[in-house]
């Protein structure tokens, strides 16, 4: 299948032998949950061994159509529910083998002021430029979130964006169909007519394909500005300039039949302002430093406090077993906070908690005093720390620390922030 200038069509690149066993190579390292059609990873390589070269002739036919995708919610900070589409493992293969052919045309088009879903770049750079326009004096900002970005995207507007971009009809009308593939809600099929729903490798790209006009349009503008998806921030120097600003925008977004959520959009301070998870402050020398939010450490302390909870009857291998599940991920994304004090200050709570967990599981003073001495305690300190029954938190503090020491919980396999 060729187009009108001979070259070999986009579907037909996506659709050889060596992109598709990238493509699931790729789908089986993400792993995830089963679709609509309840078929693992697994046993979707079973079914594709069979149906393959059926499923192949249609996509080249177009005559495939994809199946609808199954709805998850899972929980945001601060209680709300994010909605995913998770598509069939089937489709997530198709998607991811599109993926591959499209991004390296479409992403080299994109602004550089873009950071989302792209490759080689990532939530951290997008932190290090806000801190520089910050640090150049830019300090108000014009903080925009897009009300129920991936649920509202119109299809009609991408598709002509996108069209803009590449020319392969076949591709456009696949594009199109995944689009409208229908959502399984408690086992009945609802038809979609707006939105590209986060779940499928897919919509990333098309996220980035709707919002790069507005990016364009800030370049021309001259405005200094960072987006990562949905989210963007506009520096400027003072209120009025983002007054102006967010009006503009709210325009611009509206062309794209989008909607600023003015609930969680501000022109504020950028000092305080969370933006992927940080937020920056100003030292008494002027210097602009990164931090963990207020969100992001609440939530930090949250997953510790269910994982250490002393009524989970849990043993200490298995506490920090499940420790090493988060910790050390969440250290990885935080890396950048220039605050060594505060993750001193976490490992030094996270410690207090495990120390309260094995009091409370020691239990009776007796066996608190046994332990502490079999541990090399003071008899003195065993004897009181003993002596103070169920004060579990109370009790885990100065002293406690001499026994169960920061090296003992090192051999346990306890991360470390600090």
């Amino acid at each position: 299948m060729q187009n009108d200038s001979g070259r070999v069509s986009l579907l037909i690149q996506a659709l050889t032998r060596e992109n598709l066993a990238k493509a699931w190579k790729r789908v089986k390292a993400n792993a995830g949950s089963a679709g609509a059609d309840g078929l693992t990873v697994r046993q979707t390589a079973e079914h594709l061994k069979v149906h393959w070269p059926r499923l192949k002739e249609e996509l080249r036919e177009g005559r495939y159509r994809p199946a609808p995708v199954r709805r998850v919610q899972i929980p945001k900070a601060g209680g709300a529910m994010r909605e995913l589409g998770i598509p069939t493992v089937t489709d997530r293969l198709i998607q991811q083998a599109l993926l591959q052919v499209l991004q390296p045309l479409i992403d080299p088009t994109f602004s550089e002021h873009s950071y989302g879903f792209r490759p080689g770049r990532r939530a951290h750079d997008a932190v290090c430029r806000a801190q520089q326009y910050v640090q150049a004096g830019y300090r108000t900002v014009v903080d925009v979130d897009l009300e129920k970005f991936f649920d509202r995207v119109n299809h009609d507007v991408l598709m002509d964006r996108l069209g803009r971009r590449i020319a392969d009809q076949a591709v456009l009308r696949l594009v199109r169909r995944y689009l409208q593939a229908g959502i399984m809600v408690h086992g009945v099929v609802q038809e979609r007519y707006e939105g590209t729903p986060q779940g499928g490798p897919l919509s990333p790209l098309l996220a980035n394909v709707l919002l790069d006009e507005v990016d364009r349009e800030l370049e021309r503008r001259g405005h200094r500005f960072v987006r990562y998806a949905d989210d963007c921030n506009v520096y400027v120097r003072s209120q009025r300039a983002g007054e102006r600003v967010m009006a503009a925008l709210r325009t611009l977004y509206g062309r794209l039949r989008l909607k600023v959520n003015e609930a969680k959009s501000a022109v504020a301070s950028a000092f305080g302002r969370k933006f992927l998870g940080y937020c920056l402050w100003r030292t008494s020398r002027g210097e602009v430093k990164r931090a963990v939010a207020e969100p992001a450490m609440r939530t930090f302390r949250q997953r510790v406090r269910q994982v250490t909870r002393r009524s989970g009857g849990r043993g200490m291998a298995q506490v920090a077993q499940e420790l090493r599940k988060f910790v050390p991920g969440w250290k990885a994304y935080f890396h950048l906070a220039q605050t060594p004090r505060v993750m001193r200050e976490l490992d030094e709570w996270l410690r207090h908690r495990l120390r309260a967990l094995q009091l409370k599981q020691w239990k009776r003073g007796s066996t608190v005093y046994r332990e502490l001495r079999a541990l090399g305690a003071d008899p003195l300190l065993a004897a009181r720390l003993a002596a103070q029954g169920g004060r579990w938190w109370g009790s885990s503090g100065r002293g406690l620390n001499l026994v169960l020491t920061v090296e003992r919980f090192d051999r346990l396999g306890v991360p470390r922030l600090s």
